[in-house]
């Protein structure tokens, strides 16, 4: 399997990890206090669009990927600001509740560039050397033949060969 197949297969398990995880943490009601619910979801929100987009566009640079996003979503909130009865009604239903948000809140934007930074390391992790000491690490090895290493159908798993 090539390189750019266990990249794209490494973003969408981490989409499938992040997306539960995130609603768990945004609508839980253990945490407390309450606005930790929301910086937790809105770290998790910030992740989501960063590896969802970062699987659309792989060839995209991470960093502008997490910047684009990290403005996108500050738009966003600026835009709760805005009241247009189009928008009302689309704040209604939930997708547009989980996307458009609803209330503007000045500590939002912080949890944005936390988000967005945690996103970018996310998507370097998945991209960057295995360290020294794995076995067969060196800075040509890609990350993900570590996390993906060859199957040799009649002797198991075995370690990339270079």
């Amino acid at each position: 399997m090539s390189s750019f197949w266990k990249y794209r297969i490494a973003l969408l398990v981490s989409i499938i990890i992040v997306v539960p995880l995130g609603y768990i943490v945004r609508f839980s009601q253990g945490l407390n206090p309450e606005w930790l619910h929301d910086a937790l979801g809105s770290v998790a929100y910030e992740i989501f669009w960063i590896l969802l987009f970062a699987f659309i566009l792989p060839k995209v640079s991470p960093l502008r990927i997490a910047i684009a996003v990290c403005i996108a979503t500050c738009a966003i909130e600026f835009l709760q600001l805005w009241k247009p009865p189009f928008l009302q009604a689309a704040r209604s239903t939930l997708p547009g509740r989980l996307i458009l948000g609803n209330t503007f809140v000045w500590a939002d934007f912080p949890v944005y560039f936390v988000g967005s930074f945690i996103g970018w390391l996310w998507v370097r992790f998945l991209t960057s050397s295995p360290p020294k000491f794995v076995e067969g690490g060196d800075s040509k090895n890609h990350f993900l033949d570590f996390l993906f290493p060859r199957v040799d159908l009649l002797g198991g798993v075995s370690p990339p060969k270079y």
